[in-house]
């Protein structure tokens, strides 16, 4: 199967039903989308599909051809996405696991909701953060779309 993966095609010899994450992490490298829970539900995984927010270890490869699959890798290679700025400046990690995902959750977001405001953000950012950094989250979010509070 051919997917195009942060701007490149690239081949992917896995059976269709298989998890995108599993094509992006063992097959092609792309080892900054993280395996949580397996069942879409703590968001580490999330990728996007067409700029749109996916978790990918519940979304079949078959389902990824002839989109534009974006990974956190291809958010910003040398970390200059205003969100990874911010996230850094307002010392967002802790452990670090689920920041990939929670990113791409918040880069969707902003896509879609320039100015998000908490409740926005609360109800879009639905990943888990087992370290409980969800108040600097929502500053760095606010922070990289330029409001203040």
């Amino acid at each position: 199967m051919e997917l195009k993966v942060n701007g490149q095609s690239s081949q992917v010899d896995v059976d269709g039903k298989t998890p995108l994450l599993w094509a992006l992490r063992e097959t092609l490298g792309l080892t900054g989308t993280k395996f949580g829970c397996g069942i879409a539900a703590c968001g580490a995984c999330t990728v996007h599909i067409n700029g749109e927010a996916v978790r990918s270890c519940s979304f079949p490869v078959e389902a990824a051809q002839g989109t534009e699959v974006t990974t956190i890798e291809g958010l910003s290679p040398d970390r200059s996405h205003a969100l990874q700025k911010a996230w850094l400046e307002i010392q967002v990690p802790q452990c670090g696991y689920c920041q990939s995902g929670m990113l791409m959750a918040a880069a969707a977001l902003i896509k879609r909701i320039p100015q998000p405001n908490d409740k926005q953000i609360n109800d879009a950012i639905t990943n888990i953060c087992r370290c409980g950094t969800y108040h600097r989250i929502r500053i760095a979010i606010k922070k990289a779309t330029g409001q203040t509070s």
